[in-house]
């Protein structure tokens, strides 16, 4: 199912350079941008996740760095029956958490420095067993690869906002126009909706998989209690939008963030954790 989702939003992407293609320079505009989108699909394959990581400048660590993370992601890849995934650390006081790549073997995790500082071991160990728990799903891919076209989706609306500026010189520019202005208005709402349809029924199956992975249940929802506080409080800085449904809480809070939320409610999470920790689920 991953996979026909992931060569679906291939070719989402694709159609949507196409159109913005035709729109900005007809026939020789769409070819251009067939070109381009063949080059963006590539990437987003391959790169998607070393792209994501460098977007918040998270850095790889090993063993000998910080021993104590790394030998709990190890316990808990062993736990998962996973390969051990790469491990990188975000420079930000608000405490998150993602996980990227391809597969389970080409997969990476990412906790902030604030996760670190504000939560106790068992806590991060159920943020982070979440984490793994997407790895195990094979959400991954298709995440990051969402994360793309979101971002793909936001250039386009910039390139429908020059071509609703400078028009087209031949006799559709009026269409052309009205095209870029429509690609402008509904560019955003298309990848949230994008994200939206990506994250909410796949974080409660990460939240149920990390807390089988970890073995505590209350600790995941002590820890998304704490990470929901957090954010609302304190934003993460550079947050790009495109990006949010891969964090295990959302770090958009208010405005079309709320309206199209890319999270269940985090109350209903933490719900489901309590009656699996009693047993009722």
């Amino acid at each position: 199912m991953n996979s026909i989702k992931t060569v679906f939003l291939m070719s989402l992407m694709m159609a949507l350079f196409l159109l913005v293609g035709y729109l900005i320079g007809g026939n020789s505009g769409m070819t251009i941008a067939f070109i381009f989108s063949l080059i963006m699909n590539f990437g987003s394959y391959w790169f998607s996740d070393k792209i994501v990581l460098a977007m918040y400048r998270a850095k790889p660590v090993t063993r000998a760095e910080a021993p104590k993370f790394y030998d709990m992601i190890e316990r808990l890849a062993r736990n998962a029956n996973l390969p051990m995934p790469k491990v990188y650390i975000i420079s930000d006081p608000t405490p998150n958490a993602f996980a990227t790549g391809r597969n389970p073997q080409n997969a990476a995790v990412a906790a902030t420095t604030g996760i670190l500082q504000s939560l106790n071991d068992e806590e991060i160990a159920g943020v982070m067993a979440h984490e793994l728990a997407h790895v195990k799903n094979r959400d991954i891919l298709i995440s990051t690869i969402a994360a793309t076209l979101a971002g793909t989706i936001s250039y386009i609306a910039q390139m429908a906002g020059w071509l609703a500026m400078f028009g087209r010189n031949d006799d559709r520019e009026e269409g052309g126009g009205i095209g870029g202005l429509f690609l402008i208005i509904l560019s955003p709402i298309i990848a949230m909706l994008i994200q939206m349809a990506i994250s909410r029924s796949r974080e409660f199956m990460a939240d149920e998989g990390g807390a089988k992975i970890s073995g505590n249940p209350l600790a995941l929802a002590n820890a998304l209690a704490k990470i929901s506080r957090a954010n609302q409080v304190h934003h993460m800085r550079d947050v790009n939008p495109a990006t949010a449904h891969m964090f295990i809480i959302s770090p958009l809070f208010g405005g079309l963030g709320k309206l199209f939320s890319t999270h269940p409610p985090v109350e209903e999470r933490i719900r489901r954790l309590q009656e699996l920790a009693a047993g009722r689920r």
